[in-house]
């Protein structure tokens, strides 16, 4: 193997540095291209849909669990795929390892699941084989061929008002690769992070960036933590300080 040069820890600082302004270039390029995701025209579902869960049968309406926005992914886990019956999808498989804890994206008012024609009795299998935790249903009508998922993997993201349904963003092919992450998933839906710093439009939810975050286990707190709230002006004022050159 040809490797690059071997350099002095100075010089392979001022590469790392070098670099780093293209990195930020493409942070900044990301935020951009979800900011153009938040003003993305909304199309309405007026088709009903039933989904297979454990305990019966419920609506798309349902699915998001009484939060404003759901993000339903399709995994492939039926007769017809490579594994069958001990195993789904390989990919599919390697997305549902990668997915960071759901409370993150609840405290944002998001609920993601998981959608296949699997009966639910192998989804539970599969589950407690693989130990995943994710909300997963089955498909029962057209809902993946209505959403461009019935022959390959893709991630719908849905907004409700009140019982109306939205779809708002979708992502297949290789954009689900970089899914899983609670940044990620939230980037591709219609409010975002919703964070301050974030370009957004007019009137879209939005609080202190960093203040929202807490242990997976402790979202039921009524009020932040004083010692968080301390911690995270001294990083905010630290990372303004760093921009600033100071």
């Amino acid at each position: 193997m040809k490797t690059p040069p071997i350099v002095s820890p100075q010089e392979w600082e001022e590469a790392r540095q070098r670099l780093l302004v293209e990195e930020k270039k493409l942070t900044r390029a990301r935020d951009a291209l979800a900011a153009q995701r938040r003003r993305m025209p909304w199309t309405a579902v007026e088709k009903t849909y039933e989904f297979e869960g454990p305990e019966g049968r419920v609506s798309l309406l349902d699915l998001f669990g009484g939060r404003r926005q759901l993000i339903l992914y399709r995994a492939f886990f039926e007769p017809e795929v490579f594994g069958w019956p001990d195993h789904a999808c390989r990919g599919c498989s390697m997305m549902a390892d990668h997915l960071a804890h759901l409370a993150h994206l609840n405290a944002r008012d998001t609920t993601l699941v998981y959608a296949s024609r699997a009966p639910q009795a192998e989804i539970e299998r599969l589950k407690a084989r693989m130990g995943w935790t994710m909300p997963w249903y089955t498909i029962t009508d057209d809902f993946d061929r209505d959403f461009g998922v019935d022959e390959w993997h893709g991630t719908n993201a849905f907004l409700r008002d009140g019982d109306r349904v939205f779809r708002t963003y979708f992502i297949n092919n290789r954009g689900d690769e970089a899914l899983g992450s609670t940044w990620s998933l939230l980037d591709m839906t219609a409010l975002g992070r919703q964070e301050t710093w974030e370009d957004s439009p007019e009137g879209y939810p939005q609080t202190v960036p960093y203040e929202w975050w807490n242990w997976h286990d402790n979202y039921d707190e009524r009020e932040t933590a004083q010692g968080w709230l301390d911690a995270n002006r001294r990083g905010m004022e630290a990372q303004d300080a760093e921009q600033r050159g100071d």
